[in-house]
């Protein structure tokens, strides 16, 4: 057995290691400084208490991106060094956000340990590769991101930092190869055990969802299916759940190799960047060669978000979490005791508050970030949860999750077609949104991104809108003066939320202006880009009348886009005349 020493090394802080509320993200030239990413690590062990470093067990793993194997190796050592007692990797390094959550929750070592906390490497759907973004965040022993008290304290240690702590003669572990291996040091036995990246995660699924049901549907003649990775982890997952335990073909699965740069693509999964999905499933320019597929879906780098299609049918992530909510009792075994509550971050729309109010649950609205939904399932009052930004989650564990989500749609369109799988006309996924939209309305409902806009300008846009919510008679002239057939605002606000389990405020969260008709329109500065700013705007316009439900979304909100960029002076205050990306 192998025996290191510690070895204490001078460092300096480095400017701007602020962890938001999605960790740490910044290109990898930023992290592959000397000191860089042991300063984050370092400052990260002394921000947590002394017994979840100290003999303690803790997940390392990611998304595979470029910079990921060679951090792996340096969060080991350090890890060695910081009295850690046993450390678990994913097989070459990979493990999927939510995964790394049901590892933290599930898990049980062979001699009854259990983690305690995660490093999670992963800048989520951002570009991988030498040029592009590296990132890493720490989990708690909930499986949920590190909340504000530790992610604070972690940025005040970085700015402090003067030495780091690092088992520099331990070797580098083989993460190609499942097993254990044991060094000892100063405190005794060290041990890294290599684990299969899958197995905890599908037993997970299995235990929520009834396969037999969803094997029966993906082996039905009028059933054809297809799942794009992007090149992210979620291929470490979808051979071993969608081909060998439910049955479908291995041709239905695309992109799903890893890859440290993603295949070159941009692994998020949406109408821009999953090309080649979004044209398999006849959404692209061009007519497909082939009869697209009745369901497909997409999954971002880390597999914690997803998108949902139809044959020829886009589901925008609002209207996904409210059809789960609003079906999940009756089609996925977890949830037959009945649904807890429910929650949506702000920006998404308000389709599963109509959800919650035909249903008579519970229905929390808070701010962008998943560990305020983590709040509400640790204190027992939310089932089911989502994001407009593609992701869709549950109480299972404390990410949102891509995969679920997946199994969740397939769940609902197995018990939907239990009578017509072995003949007859199937209920699509189109059908399903239709049926739903007649129960409980539409929200028509779009987002306009602006990436890599200047961050001052982002922050002066931003200042004026809170600026004009003071004066709504000034507001109203603006929005008659480009149509007058929009509504009156009738409030204006910066969103501001108190967590009703542990009472903590979280202030400037989003601005909003609030319409007669329920119509909204919310802007919010956001921090998942690693350069400038992105600012993303969100509109939406509820429609009961079934009879107006089936339009075109760009058309129905095209007089409030208009009112939304006059108002914000968006091209006057970024220079662009038009988003990065629509949704």
């Amino acid at each position: 057995m192998v025996t290191f020493q510690v070895s204490r090394v001078e460092t300096a802080p480095f400017d701007g290691q602020k962890p938001g509320t999605s960790g740490l993200r910044k290109k990898v030239k930023v992290f592959v400084q000397p000191h860089y990413l042991q300063n984050f690590v370092q400052s990260t062990f002394y921000a947590l208490s002394a017994e979840k470093v100290q003999g303690a067990t803790l997940v390392v793993s990611g998304d595979g991106r470029y910079f990921s194997k060679d951090a792996i190796q340096i969060i080991i050592k350090m890890s060695a060094a910081n009295g850690v007692r046993r450390v678990w990797v994913g097989q070459n390094g990979l493990l999927s956000t939510p995964a790394v959550s049901a590892v933290i929750r599930e898990r049980v070592g062979h001699d009854g340990s259990k983690a305690t906390g995660a490093f999670i490497l992963t800048a989520s759907h951002n570009p991988g590769g030498p040029h592009e973004d590296f990132g890493i965040k720490y989990n708690m022993e909930n499986g949920g991101p590190a909340p504000e008290a530790i992610t604070d304290k972690m940025y005040e240690n970085t700015k402090t930092i003067k030495e780091y702590l690092i088992a520099e003669n331990l070797p580098d572990v083989d993460i190609a190869a499942i097993g254990v291996t044991s060094f000892t040091g100063p405190e005794g036995q060290f041990d890294v055990e290599v684990l299969d990246s899958a197995s905890d995660y599908v037993k997970l699924m299995k235990s929520i969802f009834d396969f037999q049901a969803i094997r029966k549907l993906l082996s039905s003649p009028n059933f054809t299916f297809c799942y794009d990775a992007l090149h992210g982890v979620a291929g470490a997952y979808a051979n071993r759940i969608f081909v060998e335990e439910l049955g479908a073909q291995e041709s239905s699965l695309l992109n799903c190799t890893p890859k440290e740069d993603f295949g070159g693509g941009h692994p998020d999964p949406n109408l821009t960047y999953a090309k080649e999905l979004v044209a398999r499933m006849g959404l692209g320019k061009s007519s497909p060669q082939h009869e697209p597929p009745e369901f497909g879906a997409a999954a971002d780098g880390d597999a914690d978000r997803n998108m949902v299609l139809g044959k020829r049918f886009f589901v925008t992530p609002s209207d996904s979490v409210a059809i789960i909510a609003a079906n999940a009792v009756e089609a996925i075994p977890y949830f037959s005791g009945g649904l807890k509550g429910v929650a949506r971050s702000m920006p998404t729309s308000a389709a599963l508050d109509v959800v919650a109010k035909h249903l008579n649950l519970k229905f929390f609205e808070v701010p962008t970030g998943w560990k305020f939904f983590g709040n509400l399932m640790d204190a027992g009052l939310c089932s089911v949860c989502g994001e407009e930004s593609f992701g869709t989650g549950s109480d299972h564990i404390r990410e949102k999750d891509g995969i679920w989500a997946v199994l969740a749609w397939l769940s609902i369109l197995a018990y939907k077609n239990k009578e017509n799988i072995n003949g007859g006309k199937l209920v699509s996924v189109e059908d399903i949104v239709h049926q739903h939209w007649a129960t409980y309305g539409r929200h028509y409902y779009t987002r306009y991104d602006y990436e890599n806009v200047d961050a001052g300008a982002a922050k002066e846009l931003m200042a004026y809108l809170v600026r004009l919510q003071s004066s709504l008679g000034e507001v109203n002239e603006i929005v008659k003066g480009v149509c007058s057939d929009v509504s009156n605002v009738v409030h204006a606000d910066e969103f501001e939320y108190k967590d009703p389990v542990d009472g903590s405020i979280s202030k400037h969260q989003g601005i909003r202006y609030l319409f007669e008709d329920g119509s909204r329109l919310i802007f919010r500065l956001s921090g998942t880009g690693s350069e400038g700013a992105t600012i993303r705007l969100y509109i939406e316009q509820y429609e009961k009348d079934p009879s107006k439900t089936g339009r075109d979304s760009q058309e129905a909100l095209a007089p409030l886009v208009d009112v939304a960029l006059k108002l914000s002076k968006m091209e006057e205050f970024t220079g662009r005349s038009a988003p990065t990306v629509i949704t």
